[in-house]
């Protein structure tokens, strides 16, 4: 009986989850924004204050969610020169961690991947360790870590983790 109950309640908790279509039903406050027409209030409204505001060259800037530490997606919100919503991405993804190489620095990863989770110095190994939390398909929780020296702030390598259960 306890197992059925196991599986009744993970059953639901999936339902709850994913919606008629696949996909992910939560509440970012996304679904209230609406392309070429929200402004910047509205993205503030709607999502809150950015981590970090971006500023790109031709004057367009992109706002910073990151949805941590405990969340798995960091979403980056895309504002015309002026502050007209043009489109959003949660960049927690494979192909953005793809484009992590060694020898960026830490604005590089940080511009791409958004804020870390964590922050870890191994001061013998003369490393700082950023780590994302992220999910491998529908529901396998992961840490991307990226290794930096801590001279340079260059970064060295990058590593998947697994969460650890106690």
């Amino acid at each position: 009986m306890k197992n059925f109950l196991r599986a009744l309640f993970s059953f639901v908790c999936g339902l709850l989850m994913f919606g008629c279509n696949g996909r992910v039903i939560e509440d970012f406050g996304l679904e209230k924004l609406s392309k070429g027409m929200s402004t910047e209030a509205d993205v503030r409204s709607a999502m809150g204050e950015p981590e970090m505001i971006w500023k790109e060259d031709n004057g367009a800037r992109t706002l910073e969610y990151p949805k941590g530490p405990e969340g798995h997606r960091t979403f980056m919100v895309e504002l015309d020169a002026e502050g007209i919503f043009q489109a959003y991405a949660q960049v927690l993804k494979q192909e953005n961690f793809a484009t992590i190489k060694a020898g960026m620095s830490r604005d590089q990863v940080r511009r791409i991947l958004g804020k870390p989770r964590s922050v870890v110095k191994f001061r013998l190994k003369n490393e700082e360790v950023w780590d994302w939390r992220y999910l491998e398909g529908p529901t396998t929780e992961r840490f991307f870590n990226v290794h930096f020296d801590s001279d340079s702030g260059a970064v060295t390598q990058t590593s998947v983790t697994d969460p650890v259960r106690g």
